[in-house]
């Protein structure tokens, strides 16, 4: 488990292989058809996780700014009160 002050990043790739891996092709399903499920998955697993780490990225320099914020709060009330 991630820190507060640590940021979470996915492999893209890495995590779309773990969502193909759990989809396998049912008894009825044609390979074409099993195929393009795949593919979409994959498509939309490595879009998901990007998104994730572009969203992470953001929250956490978003912190980094406010914990910045602070420190010079700090600074600047030690220093005129």
């Amino acid at each position: 488990m991630a820190k507060k002050n640590e940021k979470i990043t996915l492999d893209p790739e890495a995590f779309a292989a773990a969502v193909l891996g759990g989809n396998e092709q049912r008894p009825d399903e044609a390979n074409k058809l099993y195929i393009k499920r795949q593919l979409t998955l994959y498509l939309e697993a490595t879009l998901l996780a990007q998104d994730f780490n572009e969203l992470e990225e953001s929250q956490f320099d978003m912190a980094k700014s406010q914990q910045r914020e602070a420190v010079l709060s700090k600074i600047i009330e030690h220093r005129y009160h």
